[in-house]
Formats: structure tokens, sequence, C-alpha cells
């Protein structure tokens, strides 16, 4: 299987990318893993609702060149579904049933993600209904998507 993170934004502060490093190289006795950073727009001081959408709609053109025909994709957005960690490895295990071998997760900029790439996602998730910064959550769903291999390899991991 194939994981794919499409990504806005960089990874600014070290000890974000050591976790993103770590759970990497964990991931890597399961899965393929890939890391497709992509530049988040600059957004003014002030911004009006028209600059803002325009912003969305930039990265979302970024967002859509790296989705590939034949992925299952997950946008990560807050009207998505919550999963416990068991529920989120049988969704996993259900997607690899169904025969898809590579699973695309997308973490927005700081606006969120276009409509239309939501639209194109066959499953929303949501990481918490609290607001976690994105480049933080990029660090969260590594580590849940790290614990879904393990629970479903029948390999404890610590609850």
């Amino acid at each position: 299987m194939k994981i794919k993170l499409i990504c806005v934004g960089k990874l600014k502060e070290a000890y974000l990318r050591d976790a993103v490093a770590e759970y990497s190289k964990r991931l890597g006795r399961f899965c393929t893993l890939e890391v497709v950073e992509l530049p988040d727009e600059k957004i003014p001081e002030r911004a009006s609702q028209a600059q803002m959408e325009k912003v969305i709609a930039t990265e979302g053109e970024r967002i859509a060149k790296h989705i590939g025909a034949g992925e299952f994709v997950v946008p990560m957005c807050i009207e998505g579904k919550q999963l416990a960690s068991e529920q989120f490895a049988k969704t996993l295990a259900e997607v690899t049933l169904r025969g898809m071998s590579t699973v695309t997760f997308i973490i927005g900029g700081s606006l969120g993600i276009a409509d239309h790439i939501k639209k194109q996602g066959d499953f929303k998730l949501s990481l918490s209904a609290m607001t976690l910064p994105h480049q933080l959550a990029r660090v969260v769903l590594l580590e849940q998507i790290y614990r879904a291999f393990k629970i479903n390899a029948g390999q404890e991991y610590h609850k």
C-alpha cells in the first residue's frame, strides 16, 4: 500500500520535522510513504472574502495536480468524520480490500481546502473538533496512520 500526504505549507519547526521523520521511518515497515509539500499562498492582512477565496482556489489547483486517478482521496476537514483509532484502522483495511493501492490524505492551508477538492474526496476525515495547527495535524495524522497499521497487523500499540 502507498500512503500519500499532500500538505499545504512547510514544516518550520525542527521538532515537528523530527516527528515526521520518525513516523516516516516507522511506516516504512508497512507502506510506501510519499509526502508532497506545496507552497502556501500569502494571505494579505485584513484579507477580504474574495482574497481568501482566491487563496483557497490557488492552493486547490496545486493540490489537484497531485491527485492521481484511482487513488482513495481523504481530505482532512472540520466537517469530516471523527473516528476512534480502531475505526480508522478498519477504514484503511477496507480500502485495501476494495483493491485501492494508494490512499491520499490532504491537509490544506490555514484557510482550509477548496470545495472541489473536498468533493473529489472518497472520505472526509477530521482529527478533532478542536482546531489544530496544520503542521501539528501532519504529525498527528502520521501517528494515527502508523497506529492503524499496527492495529491491523495485530501488533501491540499503547492505548
